[in-house]
C-alpha cells in the first residue's frame, strides 16, 4: 500500500515544484552519471521511490523523491548494498528507526533524506594508492606483493586498490595471529571465483538481452545472489564454528 505523500508547502517551490523523469536525470547527473530512465523506472517496480501520476499516467517526482532517490543510489554505489537490503534500510527510515546496516551515529529522518545526510551516512570512497593501503592496513610491502601474487587483491589499470583491497588486507593481517599465511588462502580465493562462475552461469540467459533495463536487472539480480551465498556459506561456518562449544 502506497505511503501518504507529505504535504507539499505552498510558501516553499521547494516543496511544490515536480520532476519529469528527464528533470530527476538531469538533477541526479554530476552524482550518478550513468543512472537512466529504465534505472529509475526499475527501482519503481522494487518499491523504493513512489513517484504521482498524472491522469494522464506521466511520473511526476517531487523534491523528497529526489533526494531519496539520492540517498538509495549512493547506498548502492558507496556501499554496494544489494536492493534488498537497500528497501528494508529504507522502509526502517520511513518508520523512523534507525536501521542495522547505518553507523549508529547516523541521523534518522522520514521520507525526505537530504543530500548532507546521505553523504554523512555513505562517504565518498575513493581508490587508494599502494602507499595509502600500506598505511592504512598496517601491511609490509612483501605481504601486499604476496596477497597480489595470490589473487586476494588486485590494483586496477592505473595501479590504485578499493576499499575491498583494504578489507582484504585487514583480514589476512587478523588470520596470520592465528598462523595462517597468504598461501593458506588460495582456497578461498578459488572459492570465490567458483561463486562467481555460479552468478555468472544463472545470469547468462538473462545478460543476452542488450536493453538498459535488463542490464539493470542483471546488475541487482547478481548482488542479490551474492549476498544470498555469502548469507549461505556464513550460516554453514556459523554453524560449525557453533558446535565446537558442544563437543
Amino acid at each position: 500500500m502506497p505511503k501518504p505523500r507529505p504535504e507539499a508547502d505552498a510558501a516553499d517551490p521547494a516543496t511544490t515544484h515536480v520532476f519529469t523523469i528527464s528533470e530527476v536525470l538531469r538533477e541526479l547527473h554530476d552524482d550518478f552519471p550513468d543512472l537512466t530512465a529504465s534505472k529509475l523506472r526499475f527501482l519503481e517496480e522494487r518499491d523504493l521511490v513512489e513517484p504521482a501520476r498524472t491522469a494522464s499516467g506521466y511520473r511526476k517526482y517531487c523534491a523528497a523523491d529526489v533526494e531519496r532517490l539520492r540517498f538509495i543510489l549512493a547506498l548502492q554505489r558507496d556501499r554496494y548494498m544489494p536492493l534488498d537490503v537497500i528497501k528494508k534500510t529504507m522502509d526502517a527510515l520511513d518508520a523512523g528507526e534507525q536501521p542495522e546496516e547505518l553507523p549508529d551515529a547516523a541521523p534518522v529522518g522520514p521520507r525526505e533524506v537530504t543530500t548532507e545526510m546521505a553523504e554523512q551516512i555513505t562517504g565518498r570512497i575513493r581508490p587508494l594508492t599502494r602507499k595509502e593501503l600500506r598505511a592504512q592496513s598496517g601491511a609490509t610491502r612483501g605481504m601486499l606483493d604476496t596477497l597480489e601474487k595470490f589473487r586476494i587483491i588486485r590494483a586496477d589499470a592505473k595501479g590504485n586498490y578499493s576499499h575491498h583491497d583494504l578489507k582484504a588486507v585487514k583480514a589476512v593481517r587478523v588470520l596470520a595471529r592465528y598462523g595462517l599465511e597468504p598461501k593458506h588462502l588460495v582456497n578461498i580465493r578459488r572459492s570465490a571465483d567458483n561463486e562467481l562462475d555460479l552468478i555468472g552461469r544463472a545470469m547468462a540467459p538473462h545478460a543476452a538481452r542488450k536493453d538498459a533495463a535488463a542490464r539493470a536487472r542483471v546488475a541487482e539480480s547478481s548482488k542479490e545472489m551474492l549476498q544470498s551465498l555469502k548469507d549461505l556459506r556464513a550460516s554453514m561456518m556459523d554453524s560449525a564454528v557453533e558446535s565446537l562449544d558442544k563437543d
